[in-house]
């Protein structure tokens, strides 16, 4: 077991947790792809989820948003101090891996596919590590900017839930980067116009820190671009036996975000 404290700032930040969307698309395109939901997808979930609490943990930090409220709730570092909270983010970051390889130890068929593409995701070509560091430099590059921070744990979600019923994870993958640009964009224009009541965050933080965003500028032209960028990720479900439930799926994540920005939903 962990020492107390940190026992009780790794649950804070995991549980009760938010939509979790990028567990929910894992399943979806595994079973999409005919795989079963067994001891492995569910491992591979809880991997991906375990991975994005970790990047909330230390994107809430001090060093880089010192944001005080995530979920409706005080941020690790705001409850349980700054130390800790690093110690969460990483700590969370080794137990996404850990729980990934114990389900792969008696799965050799699958192979180290799995624990690779969770590792990009977190890493510094590209994955979350080097979405963060983007906010570090004096220029952005916008799009790889959004594709770490955020469509990176997104494209590896959906890829892993292809590779783990054995099945191709590329074009999934490709999906799953759609559907996490989409996301970002959506996130730029509620951190725009949205409220800390159905945000659970405070909005307008973007702006405060400087922070490169695709919501600048006029509005409705924005909300445009989301719409287009919500029609193209319906297009990126590539065939499969379960098509029509994976589009569902991913057509819901999108009616949420829709709702949030207001535009006018995309099946």
């Amino acid at each position: 077991m962990p020492p107390p404290k940190l026992e009780a700032a790794l649950l804070h930040a995991v549980f009760p947790g938010g939509a979790r969307v990028r567990p929910r698309l894992l399943l979806a395109v595994t079973r999409a792809v005919g795989g079963q939901d067994g001891p492995l997808a569910y491992a591979a979930a809880a991997a991906v989820e375990l991975l994005h609490c970790a990047s909330l943990a230390h994107d809430d930090l001090p060093c880089f948003d010192d944001a005080d409220l995530r979920r409706g709730r005080p941020t690790v570092h705001a409850l349980f101090g700054e130390a800790m909270a690093v110690l969460v983010g990483d700590g969370l970051l080794v137990l996404a891996s850990e729980v990934l390889a114990r389900a792969l130890e008696g799965r050799p068929d699958v192979g180290v596919r799995p624990l690779t593409l969770l590792a990009a995701a977190a890493g510094v070509h590209g994955g979350l590590v080097a979405g963060q560091a983007w906010e570090l430099e004096d220029e952005v590059d916008l799009g790889a900017y959004h594709r770490a921070k955020t469509a990176a744990l997104f494209e590896a979600s959906a890829a892993l839930g292809a590779a783990v019923a054995g099945a191709d994870p590329v074009p999934f993958g490709e999906l799953g980067r759609a559907l996490g640009m989409t996301y970002q964009l959506a996130d730029d224009v509620c951190d725009r116009i949205g409220a800390v009541e159905e945000l659970g965050k405070r909005p307008g933080r973007d702006a405060e820190l400087g922070r490169p965003t695709g919501a600048r500028g006029d509005l409705a032209l924005v909300q445009s671009r989301l719409r287009t960028a919500m029609r193209r990720t319906i297009s990126a479900v590539p065939p499969c036996p379960g098509h029509a439930e994976l589009r569902a799926v991913v057509g819901d994540v999108l009616a949420l975000l829709a709702a949030r920005c207001r535009v006018e939903e995309v099946r």
